[in-house]
């Protein structure tokens, strides 16, 4: 059941269901090998049906307040895949109502190249000197948005930002995704404490 407030932005309504059913509290093994009191599983909310429309929402209207152009976006998989699809989904609805308005495509970059076909390590969009924006749902410490960056920069493509759903706020994470993406502004939607502040909210 949708219980969306529409009172509330894209933004509200997806911080709201990211600290419901993303946010657990606990003790926690995290990828990188740290661990933390706390975990954020964004893919519970980005494959959600609600949660996907919001986050495709959510981010075409933070590339449009700060004035980002792109052709596509992309990410490594798997993180990025439901946001690379909602986002390109959201593109093509917003065209829909409002005709005029720039498609963005979607591609997904493998963690390594394919063995068989054409061996491509970029699914989907991949067009040389594109302007693309990177994609990832957490960033701790960043390194698979590094390797997604240098994967389109290997393609051909111009990264023209970079955008996070959730910045943990630790392991250098927003230092390294900044200098490995040079002049393309890094962007977070929230931070980790965001959703944490909203999930003891919801808890009171």
């Amino acid at each position: 059941m949708i219980t969306s407030d529409a009172s509330l932005s894209h933004k509200q309504q997806l911080l709201s269901l990211l600290a419901r059913i993303s946010f657990r509290l606990g003790q926690f093994t995290l990828s990188s090998g740290g661990t933390s009191d706390y975990y954020i599983d964004c893919r519970t909310t980005t494959l959600h049906a609600e949660g996907g429309r919001l986050t495709g929402h959510a981010v075409l209207e933070l590339l449009e307040e700060h004035g980002i152009a792109a052709e596509a976006v992309g990410g490594l998989t798997m993180g990025a895949d439901p946001i690379v699809c909602n986002v390109a989904t959201a593109s093509a609805w917003r065209a829909i109502e409002k005709p005029g308005s720039p498609l963005i495509h979607g591609f997904l970059v493998r963690k390594a190249e394919k063995a068989h076909g054409t061996g491509r390590r970029i699914e989907g969009f991949c067009q040389e000197g594109a302007r693309i924006v990177v994609v990832d749902d957490v960033c701790t410490t960043g390194a698979s948005t590094i390797n997604a960056i240098q994967a389109a920069r290997d393609a051909g493509m111009v990264v023209a930002a970079v955008v996070c759903l959730v910045e943990r706020q630790e392991a250098g994470g927003r230092p390294a995704v900044e200098a490995a993406a040079d002049d393309a502004p890094f962007f977070a939607l929230f931070t980790a404490n965001d959703v944490r502040a909203e999930h003891l909210r919801q808890q009171a």
